[in-house]
């Protein structure tokens, strides 16, 4: 049913494989376009937009350093992952 094609990456020019499995994938997805990106240009896309400006605060619970993702303010506590996770088993 699905053949091997090969395609062209919009962002970098290079041909890869757009694979019958991989076809299957996005048809049992319901998806309906074809990838535009090769593998790497998707893999450094996807890289680029999990890099999140980290903020460093004190932890309300045990003093620590705590890097979050948002500007601590004076009036909200801040919690490090430890203790924010102890607290949500709680």
């Amino acid at each position: 049913m699905f053949e091997d094609k090969t395609l062209t990456c919009k962002e970098c020019g290079a041909e890869f494989i757009f694979t019958a499995g991989e076809q299957e994938f996005y048809a049992s997805k319901g998806f309906e376009n074809e990838p535009q990106r090769c593998k790497n240009c998707r893999d450094q896309r996807k890289g680029a937009k999990s890099e999140r400006e980290t903020f460093v605060g004190t932890c309300a619970s045990c003093g620590q350093e705590a890097k979050v993702p948002f500007r601590p303010r004076e009036d909200r506590p801040v919690y490090c992952s430890d203790c924010f996770a102890k607290m949500k088993e709680d």
